[in-house]
């Protein structure tokens, strides 16, 4: 890897790992709806001119009903899950259950009739997966919150859904326009919630701060590096970040929230991450007569694929 992509990988695992931090900071002042709204609002805006030059919007149409699904399962329903469920669970415990997103991924593409056969590797990457799952979100459903880690794993499950769609429905449709549209919808749908909810006081310096920064750095300017970083080191490296975001988030939270680390969001850590790896691992040997078929796949792989790909990490968290 290049000095330039190591800067760009390096950029990218902590921008996307720091919106759990920020979205805490966040809804401690404003709701979710009003959250939501915002950061769609003001990352739109900030998209929409580089996604206007090259005429790109204009080859969306054929595409809406795509579209529509993939907006709302990567950002209109998680979003607002996201935001909800942190007003009672902290940022680590949060960070580490959206990890899961490529091991629901892997269950999704094999449901759904993926090429690749599901060796004995990679089901025991989704038991470990799952396991580390059980380890951290265990207590809050016995005696805690319950449905905040509802929501977490709901909003990692859509992640997993979303990347499914971009993949499959979407590999033609570029990325930026792509974004900017289904930020833009989002917006839309959370404008009536969020006029209903708009605080009766000016958040503090804390939340604003937090709200422009997901919506500057952690969208508008995420999206920019990510497509410079996929143009420089390829996707597959690219989206090795989904491995490090839940180490930067959690992270952050033990250092500037003082949130605590316990055992059990360390060993969650290891068998979350370690799951997915082997879970998402590629076979060393493809169903007979399918290899002409994955071969065709990678050679038309592009950048315009990544969107589905971003919030396998929580790009977009």
């Amino acid at each position: 890897m290049s000095r330039r992509g190591a800067l760009l990988f390096a950029c990218m695992c902590v921008i996307w790992g720091i919106p759990y931090l920020l979205i805490k900071v966040a809804v401690d002042e404003v709701s979710p709806g009003v959250l939501v709204f915002a950061r769609t609002g003001l990352g739109a805006l900030l998209l929409l001119p580089f996604a206007l030059r090259g005429g790109g919007m204009r080859g969306l149409a054929p595409y809406k009903w795509p579209l529509l699904v993939f907006a709302v399962t990567e950002f209109v329903g998680p979003w607002w899950m996201l935001s909800d469920a942190e007003r009672r669970l902290s940022s680590s415990t949060t960070g580490l259950l959206i990890a899961s997103v490529p091991i629901f991924g892997a269950v999704l593409v094999y449901l759904a009739g993926g090429t690749e056969r599901m060796g004995p590797v990679r089901w025991a990457g989704l038991a470990i997966g799952f396991g580390g799952v059980a380890v951290l979100a265990g207590p809050t459903l016995g005696g805690g919150d319950p449905w905040a880690a509802v929501e977490v794993l709901a909003t990692a499950l859509c992640y997993a859904g979303a990347a499914l769609v971009a993949e499959r429905r979407l590999k033609d449709v570029p990325s930026l326009p792509m974004t900017v549209v289904c930020l833009g919808f989002t917006a839309l749908v959370y404008t009536p919630l969020a006029a209903v909810q708009w605080p009766a006081h000016v958040p503090g310096g804390k939340a604003l701060g937090a709200i422009g920064v997901l919506a500057l750095v952690c969208t508008a300017i995420a999206m920019v590096i990510f497509f410079e970083l996929v143009r420089e080191v390829g996707a597959a490296r690219a989206t090795v970040i989904t491995y490090v975001n839940p180490a930067v988030a959690v992270a952050a939270g033990v250092l500037i929230l003082d949130e605590t680390f316990t055992l059990a969001i360390g060993a969650s850590f290891v068998l979350i991450l370690g799951g997915a790896v082997l879970a998402t691992r590629k076979n060393a040997a493809p169903i007979a007569g399918e290899t002409e078929a994955a071969e065709a796949a990678e050679a038309t792989t592009t950048t315009d694929e990544l969107p589905g790909a971003m919030d396998a990490s929580t790009q977009s968290s």
